[in-house]
């Protein structure tokens, strides 16, 4: 098959070459900056070694099962988020938008981190932060205003210390686009990503062999089983999986659709769910070993000094990087890793658009990069790259990931499992190409236990955000980019599904789904590439 960016009208359609291409892209994509920086913590916070008993449980009957669901939506009509929920059902079309709205949006805030992460691996060599990291980080690098003081938090002061990294990002990330979906995607990911562990595990290494070490291990993996008893601990479990796997927001539906007609579903995703969790667990190791080192330097217990997300990366261990014999290497190491996981994600995540748009407007993929991601580079850098950028990134992650993404995933479920009842359409389909065959455990854990667990994270976000707000900022500010940006996203899903597709699109897909068809009820005829 051509491995040629297909042009408008030409029907044919990019693929993964192999399915280790494949698996590479998926692996990228999963492995992001929440496995770093947000796993450790959250199971330093719910009972310690204990938790790898709800996460592995909330691996097996929600985190796999949603990743089946989504390979098989997009390998079931080889097209994008949106396309592939048209392809189940014409009235399913706006999830697939919603979806991907989703994964824009958190493109646009998510190439700033990977520029504060490149420019933290330089300020790593000559601590340029200081003996005071929080200070420096959000006063001297990133000259977020106080919004008590009276701040306006809306304005467009450019830093430049944001600002270029972040058009540096961008560049690389549309480069890297332009490339297709072989050169471009497979290509960097089968470099990035054995990149990214070489350089983790050297971290870890490291960090071991510190002082303390031992005490930020203990912290982390002694067992509390008592916390089991504890609802939130579980919920804590699922939303992990949930977060980590890079499923509900359009990105393995979109992978899935350049695979090849042949291709062992269950199999590859067996794969990456458990290369995702065991990132995890060596990402743990580590933090926690260096958190240990800290703690045991500044003669306090490793809960004074643990935390998790921005404040563990940017203020946490540059604070470590200035008290550790070689800190500078150790740094560059974890920044390192910081930037590459992070633009193996990126790249996932702009993907998602980028093919919803020359599906749906039936352009190649070349003239579909340069539309969508300029555009998105565009806003990313008028709103990221900005004093107030700080704000409206943690206001937007925290509603499109706590709402846009769980929102999308119950919707889905509700729609295509209970209402429509298209969940055996989707094992049928799974079943014809893949080795490790579904049965009743797939259908009761995506019709009765993943829904229900993400109904009530979903209802108590939502009161969560209504009743306290976030954060503090001010009510104008999260109606924007909070409360109004997942209402523009509904808003936009519509008007898009109303366009109506170009008739090779439709032409397209419905010889595909001819062809799967014929696979499904003879599947014994075709091979499956192993």
């Amino acid at each position: 098959m051509s491995m040629r960016a297909p042009t408008a009208g030409s029907g044919t359609r990019e693929v993964f070459a192999t399915r280790g291409a494949f698996i590479f892209a998926a692996i990228g994509s999963a492995i992001g900056l929440g496995n770093i920086w947000r796993f450790p913590y959250v199971a330093y916070e719910s009972g310690g070694g204990a938790f790898i008993i709800p996460y592995l449980v909330a691996l097996l009957t929600a985190g796999i099962p949603i990743l089946f669901f989504d390979y098989a939506l997009g390998h079931r009509s080889r097209g994008s988020a949106p396309l592939s929920f048209k392809a189940i059902h014409r009235r399913a079309e706006p999830i697939g938008w919603f979806q991907t709205g989703v994964a824009t949006m958190i493109g646009i805030y998510y190439a700033a981190i990977i520029g504060w992460s490149a420019m933290y691996a330089w300020f790593s060599v000559t601590h340029a932060w200081g003996d005071d990291a929080d200070s420096f980080f959000f006063g001297s690098f990133l000259q977020v205003p106080d919004l008590e003081s009276g701040a306006s938090a809306f304005g467009f002061d450019f830093v430049p210390a944001v600002l270029i990294p972040l058009v540096l990002v961008w560049v690389v990330i549309l480069a890297i686009l332009l490339g297709g979906v072989q050169k471009g995607i497979a290509g960097i990911n089968k470099i990035f990503v054995p990149l990214l562990v070489i350089l983790f595990a050297i971290m870890v290494v490291r960090a071991l062999f510190l002082p303390g070490a031992l005490t930020g291990l203990d912290a982390l993996f002694t067992p509390d089983f008592a916390a089991l008893a504890d609802p939130q601990v579980w919920i804590a479990a699922y939303g992990q999986i949930f977060f980590s796997l890079s499923v509900a927001f359009g990105i393995m539906i979109t992978y899935a659709s350049y695979l090849k007609r042949r291709t062992n579903l269950t199999g590859s995703g067996m794969v990456v769910a458990f290369s995702n969790s065991g990132f995890e667990i060596l990402a743990g190791i580590g933090v926690f070993a260096a958190l240990g080192f800290m703690a045991n330097a500044a003669g306090s217990g490793v809960d004074e000094v643990a935390s998790s997300g921005i404040g563990l990366a940017f203020v946490a261990f540059p604070t470590l990087i200035s008290q550790m014999p070689g800190g500078a290497l150790f740094g560059i190491l974890f920044f390192g890793s910081l930037f590459v996981a992070g633009v193996t994600s990126l790249i996932s995540i702009v993907q998602v658009p980028v093919a919803a748009i020359s599906d749906k407007f039936n352009i190649s993929n070349r003239a579909s990069v340069l539309l969508v991601g300029g555009i998105m580079a565009v806003v990313s850098i008028l709103t990221m790259g900005t004093a107030t950028g700080m704000y409206v990134l943690d206001t937007i992650d925290a509603f499109a990931n706590n709402i846009g993404i769980v929102g999308a995933a119950v919707v889905a479920l509700i729609v295509l499992v209970w209402l429509l009842r298209k969940l055996p359409v989707l094992k049928a389909h799974l079943n014809a190409v893949s080795s490790f065959k579904l049965g009743g455990y797939w259908t009761v854990t995506l019709g009765v236990i993943t829904p229900v667990v993400l109904i009530y994270m979903l209802v108590s976000q939502i009161i969560e955000y209504a009743v306290n707000g976030y954060e503090g900022y001010p009510t104008a500010f999260l109606g924007v980019f909070g409360w109004g940006m997942i209402g523009l996203l509904v808003v936009l899903s519509f008007v898009l599904t109303a366009i109506r597709w170009p008739r090779a699109t439709e032409e397209r897909l419905q010889k595909t789904l001819e062809e799967n068809d014929d696979l499904e009820q003879n599947p014994s005829t075709f091979g499956t590439e192993k």
